[in-house]
């Protein structure tokens, strides 16, 4: 596959890196010359010093025989036009903008149509096919996690009722120093170890592996199941009752709204819009936020006028104007009383270390986010719950629009090495009429999921691949070559 990236930033960079390492080829385009020399030694592919919003230079970086075009510059409409200008002299690749303005994204729905047919059926806007809103993508992960109390990761995947949770092991627990081999004999319900992250390293477990107290387990398990699982790490699922959210930022409304508390400002069929356009799935998650009963949220901001403002939107919600690393407000406000805190603020050392003071004075759990993956392990390791690393969720979120019809899902998992792979699998696929046992990766990756016919179950030996079966694999990122020779796709 031959994708042109446009713009060498946090975004544009991992995509890359990923892209290459996967053996894929990859042009990328950098205007400012000293990101370009920062990046030029350091990725194996071309990289053109040059305006992408160019012809010439998209033309220069081989747009006529790629397959998408990602256009991620800091500028929401230089990304719009790049796509634009590509449309118009080939229509036929993927093209892809990076978003912040919520308003180009409502540019795309179509007029009176149902949230079913607005989920399915857009309007293309200057020829673009997909717009990625970071904004929106960090907040999915977040209400997700505090749908499940905030005690890990949790990962969804479409048409199933089950889950990939995280959960760190307690010393003392039913989980501390088990062999996989029993695992079943502590947990009958369906349920699945799919990886353990220790050390700050990603393991694909086997058999007679072993967890470890302070291991970081993901267990493929059904949403009901996940209150147990929790109980076997030494980890109480608690309900979140009362949310403080540090930093008035777009994800912080974003949040707000996905716990139901609405902006009064902007009309409910707007909002619905924009959530069934960027995340087909967004509400799905968080049908327990509908309602907002029983349910807090305290916002806090330095920035005065900005508190003005998230007041008048939200006049059901608390917006303290207020240092959150001034201890005497701590005390004063209560704010350790709190079941839950999300940092989110620009500033990724400040949402580590407000989040770990506020823990430090009783707040339940924290949620952080940080931008990247290596961030995010050292936040865990310091005590962070939930770490959102926002690079790889936008990377994660361009990656499932450019690798085709067949591939539903790529997600990025513990130290950045591990991938989950959602595959459908199509007629005339290598494996299709194949059982499971035929599916061998050198390093242990696996068949974790899959799901006909609208049932979900986990695979045994006895399974055979069936077109149209959607699959979820858990493996290496070095593996994705072999996965695309089993089920004759491109990922």
């Amino acid at each position: 596959m031959h994708v042109i990236i446009v713009g060498a930033g946090q975004v544009g960079y991992q995509l890359a890196a990923q892209l290459t390492a996967e053996k894929h080829d990859v042009s990328l385009i950098e205007k400012d010359e000293t990101r370009f020399r920062h990046v030029s030694g350091r990725l194996d592919c071309l990289i053109l010093n040059n305006d992408g919003a160019s012809l010439s230079a998209l033309e220069e970086a081989g747009i006529g025989a790629a397959n998408a075009l990602v256009a991620v510059t800091a500028s929401d409409e230089q990304n719009m036009i790049i796509c634009g200008i590509a449309a118009s002299r080939y229509s036929g690749i993927v093209k892809i903008a990076r978003v912040h303005n919520e308003d180009y994204v409502l540019l795309k729905i179509s007029g009176n149509k149902s949230m079913r047919q607005m989920v399915h059926e857009e309007k293309k806007f200057l020829g673009i096919d997909h717009f990625i809103h970071p904004d929106v993508e960090a907040a999915r992960v977040v209400l997700r996690a505090i749908e499940h109390g905030a005690m890990g990761d949790v990962l969804s995947f479409s048409q199933s009722e089950f889950e990939l949770t995280s959960v760190d092991v307690q010393k003392g627990s039913a989980m501390d120093d088990l062999s996989l081999i029993d695992w079943r004999k502590k947990h009958s319900g369906e349920s699945l170890v799919t990886l353990i992250e220790r050390d700050g390293k990603s393991l694909l477990p086997s058999g007679g592996t072993k967890i470890k107290r302070g291991d970081r387990v993901y267990i493929l398990c059904s949403t009901d199941e996940c209150e147990k699982v929790y109980a076997l790490a030494g980890r109480a699922e608690k309900p979140i009752r009362s949310v403080g959210i540090v930093g008035a930022s777009k994800i912080c409304t974003l949040i707000v709204d996905g716990l139901g508390f609405h902006d009064e400002a902007r009309s409910q069929t707007q909002k619905l819009k924009l959530f069934a356009n960027t995340a087909q799935s967004f509400f799905s998650f968080f049908k327990s936020f509908i309602q907002k009963r029983n349910r807090s949220i305290t916002i806090i901001e330095q920035d005065y006028e900005l508190c003005k403002t998230i007041s008048a939107k939200y006049p059901d919600v608390l917006v303290l104007n207020e240092d959150i690393t001034d201890e005497n407000f701590v005390a004063e406000e209560r704010i350790g009383g709190l079941d839950l805190i999300v940092t989110a603020t620009g500033h990724q050392e400040m949402n580590i270390i407000s989040g770990l003071y506020l823990k430090s004075k009783g707040v339940q759990r924290v949620i952080a986010l940080v931008s990247g993956s290596g961030v995010a392990l050292i936040a865990r390791r310091l005590g962070v719950d939930v770490v959102v690393p926002a690079v790889s969720v936008e990377v994660d979120a361009i990656l499932s629009r450019i690798k085709g019809e067949s591939i539903k899902g790529i997600h990025t998992l513990g130290d950045g090495t591990t991938g989950i792979y959602e595959i459908r699998v199509t007629d005339g696929a290598p494996l299709a009429g194949k059982p499971v046992f035929d599916f061998r990766l050198p390093e242990g990756g696996l068949v974790m999921l899959a799901t006909r016919e609208g049932l979900s179950f986990i695979p045994r030996g006895d399974y055979v691949f069936k077109s149209g079966d959607n699959i979820i694999i858990i493996a290496k990122n070095t593996q994705v070559k072999e996965i695309e020779q089993y089920f004759g796709v491109k990922i």
